[in-house]
């Protein structure tokens, strides 16, 4: 009679423990993360978005991922959308640094962990930030360009979009190696866009006869201008950011001077990474950098 009380007993304790368990997988499942993306119609973050994805599927996440549009206004309604579907945690990338404000406090409110993924936010609480460090890559173009220009010349500086934290950072880094040096006889906005960065630099040559290199915020921009150095067949050096595929293979047929590397599928799986942790209740470090690297 022992015996088969004790058997009955431990048949109680495993099916407890593997309810637990079983419980616990549930749990994990269940967990939804809002995933909210300045542009997909960017390579940079449709890589950033399969980093994301690849990470959350081998955690087992539900991810609901939605395309701001370069629209501030837009985020934020997609923010509110999230909200309303009960999202566990936010990873958002801003499309602008500034006005996401609004959307990290919404966030803030309903008392929703929010993780920013390669531009930072200037309001609001952010559990944590995954970004390369913008400021050092912008240095590294800076210090190449003098190397190639044997720190004598006139450069042109294309810059993001207005009010992002990797527009400011990557110029901050530029000006910051060409300080003294070389002479920046424009510096304009293209809102990191291939087709802007076309028109700009069009305009930039028409007004100035004399350029040596351009350095550009991202590599759609970066390619955008080389297209209309080409169509001049003038002698310029023209550098971006991000090495997308289009930049690298560019790089290498000996077109675009150098593209600084970024890791965007690493920025996204980092991402998820640090929203485990905090999913799991453990604390993550205010920024996560991710390293650069020069392609030349």
């Amino acid at each position: 009679m022992k015996k088969l009380f004790y058997a009955v007993l431990m048949s109680a304790f495993v099916f407890s423990c593997g309810s637990k368990e079983a419980t616990k997988t549930v749990e994990n499942a269940n967990k939804k993360i809002g995933v909210v993306i300045s542009t997909l119609n960017n390579p940079f973050f449709v890589t950033l978005k399969e980093g994301i994805e690849e990470k959350a599927k081998e955690y087992n996440y539900d991810l609901v991922v939605i395309d701001s549009q370069n629209d501030s206004a837009k985020e934020l309604s997609s923010v509110e959308d999230l909200l309303v579907q009960k999202v566990d945690l936010i990873l958002i990338n801003p499309t602008d640094s500034d006005a996401v404000t609004s959307s990290i406090k919404r966030i803030n409110e309903a008392n929703v962990p929010v993780i920013t993924l390669d531009r930072g936010a200037n309001g609001g609480k952010v559990v944590a930030h995954v970004a390369s460090d913008n400021v050092k890559g912008g240095q590294m173009a800076g210090e190449f360009i003098l190397e190639k220009l044997n720190s004598k010349g006139k450069v042109v500086e294309l810059e993001g979009i207005s009010g992002t934290t990797a527009a400011r950072e990557r110029g901050e880094g530029f000006n910051k190696a060409i300080e003294g040096k070389l002479e920046v006889v424009a510096r304009q906005t293209a809102n990191f866009d291939r087709t802007k960065g076309l028109e700009v630099m069009e305009n930039i040559l028409q007004s100035n006869p004399e350029i040596n290199a351009v350095f550009a915020h991202n590599d759609e921009m970066a390619l955008g201008a080389l297209k209309a150095i080409e169509a001049t067949k003038r002698n310029i050096l023209v550098v971006g950011f991000d090495a997308i595929d289009d930049a690298v293979a560019s790089v290498k047929e000996g077109k675009l001077g150098a593209t600084v590397a970024q890791q965007p599928k690493l920025i996204g799986i980092l991402g998820v990474e640090t929203a485990k942790k905090v999913l799991d209740g453990k604390q993550v470090e205010k920024y996560i950098p991710v390293d650069l690297q020069l392609v030349k």
